[in-house]
C-alpha cells in the first residue's frame, strides 16, 4: 500500500503541519534550519516503526511550550493525536481481503497516539456494529427467553436478561464492538439458541447473528491491512563506516552491551551485517589454531580452507555489489569505468575498507573525501538494512547528501529516483540539486514563520519565508542556466506554467504520433512577458534560432510591440495565443487554448466549478473566470492539477477544438524554426 496523505499534530516543534500529500514515488520536503522537516520524518516513523526506534515519549515529544498540558492533566497521551496517515490501497492489498468486500476497500487508515497506542479503520461504509444497533432486538430476545422460562417453570425468570446485562455491562451504545464484546454476546446467544421459540425470536437472533458477522468481517479487514502496514524506516547522516574495524574489540563491546555511541558503531555492524557475519566469526575464519595445527587430518584441513574461501568470497562479493553502485554516482563518465574500486580486506583482526583508484593505488577509506565517505557508508547502510526492512517499507531520508559536490547531488537525485521504484520514499533537502525541474509536483514546502503556530506543510509551492522556496528557485535557476546556449532551435514562453501546459501536451500528442513540438527544440521560461525581450536578444546575439509565444493580453502586447523583440524576430517567429484559437477570447491566455478541459479538471482536481460561467461567457478568458468566481485561485494550482491529470489522459479526452489549437500552434513553432 502507499501512503497517500498524513497529518502530524502536538509532536515537538509541531502543533498542526497541516495535511500533506505524497506521491506514490518520491516525495520531497524542503525548507529552511529550524522549520520541522526531521521533524516530520520521526512523527512519520511512528506511523510504524522499525523495533529499534523508541516509542513516543511524552516527555520528550510533546511540543514543549505545551508540556504543562500534559502535567497538569489537561490533555491525557492516550487521546493526543500524533500521526494520522491515510493508505492508498494496491492490488495485492486488495486481493487479501476477504472476498465479499474486495470491490468496497480502498484505503485504509491508521492514527497514532502519544501512549504509542493506534486506531485504524478502513473507508468501508460501515467499520463494524455498534451496540446501539442491536440493542432492542437483544432486550426484546431476553424478554422473549424470559417469558417462555417463566411459563416453563410457572415463576418469575429474569435469568435471560440478568446474563444479558451482565454481558453489556461496560460497552458503550456508541461505539464499535470490540472482539471481545462479540465474544462475549456469542457466549450469551449460544446459551439462549435452545430456548428461542417462535419466528419473531429466530428472525432477532439470525439478525444479531448477522451484525455480529459482519463486525468480524469489518475487523478482519483492518486486521490484515494491519499486518500489510509498510514500516517506516528512517536513514540520516549521522551512521558512518570505519576505515579500520577491530574486530575482536567490536565483538566485545557488542557481547556486553558496551555499545554507548550507536551512531560510531552502527555503520560498522551494518557493514559486517552484509557479509553475514558476526565480528567472531570474520575474526576467526580462516585463523588456525594451535590444536588445528596439530590436528593434520584431511577434515580438517578442508574445514579451514572452507572457512577462509567463503569469507574471501562474501568480501569480494559485497566490494564488487558496493562498486557498482558507487560507480554509478562517482564516476558516471563510461571512459572511466575502472576507478574508485572499493576493497574489504581482513588483516589480522582488523577489517580494512580501502579504495583503489584507477592507478592501482589503494588507500583507506578516511583518506578520501568527506563526500565519498558519505556515499560508501550510505549504501552499507542501506543494503545492510534492505536484507531485513525495506521489502515492504516506506523510506524516510533525512538530508542525504549533504557531504557530495553538486554534481554528485544531481548523479545521487537519480539514485534516490531507484529506490523510489520499489519503495516509496521521501526525503529532506536544502539543495536545489536534489531537486529536478521536473519534479516540483514531488515538493512539499516546510516551514514554521512562528513558533506559536509551529510547523507546517504546503502541499502546494507556496511559503510566508522565502528561504522555504530558494532550492526550488536555485533548481530552476540551474536547469535554465543548463538549458540557455546548449540547443540551437529556443521556444520562449512567459511563464513556468506556459512551459508545463505546452510541454504536457506535446507529449500526449508525441505518444500517439500526432504532430508535437519538434524534441530538439528547448522550452525557456522567461518568468514574465516582460523579460521575453532580454531572453529572446541574449539567444539570439548567440546565433541561436528563437521563436516566442505571448498572451493577447495588455502585457503581451507591449511586449509584442517592443522595437527590439520585433528586430530580433521575424514576424513568424513572434507568436500570440490569439494566432490559434478558433473561438475568439478577449485578451486571451495561454490557458484558453485549452479552455474546456482546464474547465473541468478544475472541477473534478480543485473542487472549482465554473462550468456554467464558462458556458455562458466564452469569449471572456478563463482565467479570468476564475479569478473572480474561486477566492483562492492560482494559476500555478490549475496548471499542476492539468500536470496529475495528463499523466492518465490521452488525446481523445481533449476537446476537438484544443487538439486543432495545438496541432496548429506546434506546426507554427516548428516551422519558424526550421
Amino acid at each position: 500500500m502507499k501512503l497517500k496523505t498524513a497529518r502530524v499534530t502536538n509532536y515537538r516543534s509541531i502543533k498542526d503541519s497541516g495535511l500533506i500529500e505524497f506521491e506514490p514515488g518520491k516525495t520531497i520536503l524542503v525548507g529552511p534550519n529550524e522549520a520541522g522537516k526531521s521533524a516530520i520524518l520521526q512523527a512519520l516513523q511512528h506511523i510504524k516503526k522499525p523495533k529499534e526506534v523508541p516509542p513516543l515519549d511524552a516527555l520528550r515529544d510533546y511540543p514543549r511550550s505545551l508540556f504543562n498540558q500534559i502535567t497538569k492533566g489537561q490533555v491525557d497521551p492516550a487521546s493526543s493525536r500524533v500521526v494520522e496517515a491515510v493508505f492508498e490501497l494496491e492490488e495485492d492489498d486488495v486481493a487479501a481481503l476477504p472476498e465479499p468486500v474486495q470491490g468496497q476497500v480502498t484505503t485504509y487508515t491508521i492514527i497514532r497516539y502519544l501512549d504509542n497506542k493506534a486506531v485504524h479503520h478502513t473507508n468501508l461504509a460501515k467499520s463494524g456494529t455498534k451496540l446501539s444497533e442491536i440493542k432492542s432486538d437483544l432486550d426484546k430476545l431476553a424478554m422473549s427467553v424470559d417469558t417462555l422460562q417463566t411459563q416453563i417453570s410457572g415463576g418469575d425468570n429474569q435469568q435471560s436478561s440478568s446474563d444479558l446485562a451482565t454481558a453489556l455491562a461496560g460497552i458503550s451504545l456508541g461505539r464499535d464492538l470490540s472482539n471481545e464484546d462479540r465474544t462475549k454476546l456469542r457466549v450469551w446467544l449460544k446459551k439462549q439458541f435452545p430456548i428461542i421459540d417462535g419466528t419473531n425470536a429466530e428472525a432477532r437472533y439470525d439478525s444479531i447473528i448477522a451484525a455480529l458477522d459482519y463486525a468480524d468481517e469489518a475487523a478482519s479487514v483492518s486486521t490484515v491491512l494491519h499486518d500489510r502496514l509498510p514500516i517506516f524506516v528512517l536513514s540520516n547522516n549521522y551512521f558512518r563506516v570505519r576505515p579500520r574495524i577491530h574486530l575482536a574489540h567490536l565483538h566485545e563491546r557488542n557481547s556486553k552491551g558496551l555499545l554507548d555511541d550507536e551512531k560510531y558503531d552502527y555503520g560498522n555492524l551494518c557493514l559486517l551485517k552484509l557479509l553475514g557475519f558476526t565480528a567472531q566469526e570474520l575474526a576467526k575464519a580462516g585463523v588456525v589454531t594451535d590444536e588445528q595445527r596439530r590436528d593434520s587430518s584431511t577434515s580438517t584441513t578442508s574445514d579451514i580452507e572452507r572457512r577462509a574461501d567463503e569469507r574471501q568470497y562474501k568480501l569480494d562479493a559485497a566490494s564488487a555489489s558496493l562498486t557498482d553502485e558507487i560507480r554509478r554516482i562517482w564516476n558516471p563518465d563510461p571512459n572511466r569505468a575502472e576507478a574508485d574500486r572499493l576493497r574489504l580486506i581482513v588483516d589480522g583482526q582488523y577489517l580494512k575498507v580501502v579504495v583503489e583508484d584507477e592507478l592501482g593505488v589503494s588507500v583507506e577509506l578516511d583518506q578520501r573525501s568527506e563526500g565519498f565517505q558519505w556515499l560508501v557508508s550510505f549504501f552499507v547502510v542501506f543494503f545492510a538494512e534492505a536484507q531485513d526492512n525495506y521489502e515492504n517499507a516506506i523510506l524516510l531520508l533525512d538530508e542525504p547528501g549533504v557531504s557530495l559536490h553538486a554534481l554528485k547531488q544531481r548523479e545521487f537525485q537519480h539514485t534516490i529516483s531507484r529506490l523510489a521504484e520499489n519503495n516509496q520514499t521521501i526525503f529532506t533537502t536544502h539543495s536545489p540539486f536534489l531537486v529536478g525541474s521536473g519534479e516540483l509536483d514531488y515538493v512539499r514546502v516546510v516551514e514554521m514563520t512562528d513558533r506559536r503556530v509551529g510547523t507546517q506543510v504546503h502541499t502546494t509551492v507556496m511559503s510566508k519565508d522565502p528561504a522555504g522556496l530558494l532550492p526550488l528557485q536555485e533548481a530552476l535557476g540551474y536547469d535554465l542556466a543548463q538549458s540557455l546556449f546548449t540547443k540551437k532551435k529556443n521556444f520562449i514562453v512567459e511563464g513556468l506554467t506556459d512551459y508545463w501546459y505546452i510541454d504536457a501536451v506535446s507529449a500526449m500528442f508525441a505518444a500517439v504520433g500526432k504532430k508535437h513540438l519538434d524534441p530538439k527544440i528547448a522550452i525557456i521560461p522567461a518568468g514574465t512577458a516582460s523579460k521575453v525581450t532580454y531572453f529572446a536578444t541574449i539567444l539570439h546575439s548567440n546565433s541561436l534560432k528563437v521563436a516566442t509565444l505571448l498572451d493577447s493580453d495588455r502585457a503581451g502586447d507591449n511586449v509584442a510591440k517592443h522595437d527590439v523583440l520585433t528586430h530580433t524576430l521575424k514576424q513568424k517567429a513572434l507568436l500570440r495565443t490569439d494566432d490559434f484559437l478558433l473561438s475568439p477570447v478577449r485578451t486571451s491566455e495561454i490557458e484558453d487554448l485549452l479552455r474546456a478541459t482546464l474547465v473541468v479538471v478544475a472541477k473534478a482536481e480543485l473542487g472549482w466549478d465554473v462550468v456554467e460561467i464558462a458556458a455562458t461567457q466564452s469569449d471572456r478568458p478563463i482565467v479570468d473566470i476564475l479569478q473572480q468566481a474561486i477566492k483562492d485561485f492560482s494559476k500555478y494550482k490549475l496548471a499542476r492539477a492539468f500536470l496529475r491529470w495528463s499523466r492518465n489522459a490521452e488525446v481523445s479526452n481533449l476537446s476537438q477544438d484544443e487538439v486543432k489549437q495545438f496541432e496548429k500552434l506546434f506546426e507554427a513553432v516548428n516551422k519558424a524554426l526550421q
